[in-house]
């Protein structure tokens, strides 16, 4: 099976989700006018801030251009917008690219051989560049030089080309995925963690305020604690408010207002959409709980296997609703819970639920 067709196809259906992690049109067009401009005004990822400071006001004072910088974690957290901090902070342009664009050493010689002297190259989900070029990249990296092959066969000869000092800022987010003589080359690499609903809440009063949304803080709390702990959310959530607010009500996002809104657009107290609830109902009504195989999960849900694991499943597992086994998915009594059902075990009279000799009855209820 071929990973890059399977995330390209659960990225898809990740588009088109309200609370989907991934920027498409004009998600992409608004987020540029909200992001922030420089280190000061970003939100949240402290550490990864304050380190990144560090780095950046040194090479400053060197004259010097700055290590390569590696970033990694979840959609949405922010990456493309300290790449873009980076090279302000630097001074310096910025060349933005990604890297399934780059199947070949020859596109990525291209790239580097353009660059102009301390320019920041941002090279976006750098673990799906292809091997050649980024056997490439290693050689870029750390002398500042690539050797172009000219010919073929015997006859072929390589021709070093010097290149200019510039600055790798590279995403993933799947660290994992990257080998280690990549992940060596980078002076700094920062993890990106998800927000806190405090953070949250600041991202959305700023951006209501570059908006000119009018919004209190109960209604901003109420969005922050459905966003998932990711901004990009967070503000396509503050859109979508804004519109109902604006259409349905005076203007003014309160925490009544949101609540309404979002219910709306079938995004829970908890940040569950119909996706999320869907997995979680067919695992719980029609399987018991589990464990149940992942095909049969998808099966009973109407979607593809790649769109449960890579779409649903993640935050799924991270609110610990659900739980992957050796044996198959199974729900959490967290799950049973919020969806207001009562677990097998603790259904009906003693000797009816599913303690040690009578699971399967138990499970699916026979």
């Amino acid at each position: 099976m071929n990973w890059d067709d399977d995330s390209t196809d659960a990225a898809a259906g990740d588009e088109a989700r309200i609370v989907g992690a991934s920027a498409e049109g004009d998600d992409q067009a608004v987020e540029a006018a909200l992001r922030p401009k420089d280190l000061s005004e970003f939100v949240g990822q402290e550490k990864v801030r304050q380190q990144l400071d560090l780095v950046l006001k040194a090479a400053r004072q060197r004259g010097a251009t700055a290590d390569h910088v590696l970033l990694s974690g979840a959609p949405g957290l922010g990456k493309t917008t300290l790449s873009m901090i980076i090279a302000a902070e630097m001074n310096a342009p910025i060349r933005i690219t990604s890297g399934p664009a780059i199947q070949h050493a020859g596109d990525l010689a291209a790239i580097l051989s353009s660059l102009q002297e301390g320019e920041i190259l941002f090279l976006d989900e750098i673990h799906r560049m292809s091997r050649p070029a980024e056997e490439m990249l290693y050689m870029a990296m750390e002398d500042f030089r690539v050797d172009v092959i000219v010919g073929k066969g015997p006859g072929a000869t390589a021709i070093p080309l010097e290149l200019p000092p510039f600055t790798l800022v590279g995403a993933t987010t799947r660290a994992g995925l990257l080998p280690p003589p990549l992940r060596d080359r980078f002076g700094f690499t920062g993890h990106m963690e998800f927000y806190d609903p405090a953070e949250l809440q600041r991202v959305i009063h700023r951006s209501a305020g570059l908006l000119d949304v009018e919004i209190d803080p109960a209604g901003a709390a109420e969005i922050a604690g459905r966003s998932r702990g990711t901004p990009r959310i967070a503000n396509r959530l503050l859109r979508r408010v804004r519109d109902y607010a604006q259409v349905r009500a005076d203007g003014v996002i309160t925490r009544e207002i949101a609540e309404a809104a979002l219910s709306v657009y079938e995004v829970d107290d908890r940040g569950l959409d119909r996706l999320d609830r869907a997995v979680l109902e067919a695992l719980l009504k029609l399987f018991g709980g589990g464990p149940v195989g992942l095909s049969t999960l998808a099966v009973a849900v109407g979607e593809e296997r790649e769109t449960v694991e890579e779409v649903a499943e993640p935050f799924l597992v991270r609110e610990g609703l659900l739980a992957r086994t050796p044996r198959g998915r199974v729900a959490t009594p967290a799950a049973w819970a919020h969806l207001g059902l009562v677990p097998p075990q603790a259904a009906g009279p003693e000797g009816t639920g599913s303690g040690a000799g009578k699971g399967q009855q138990g499970l699916f209820g026979a």
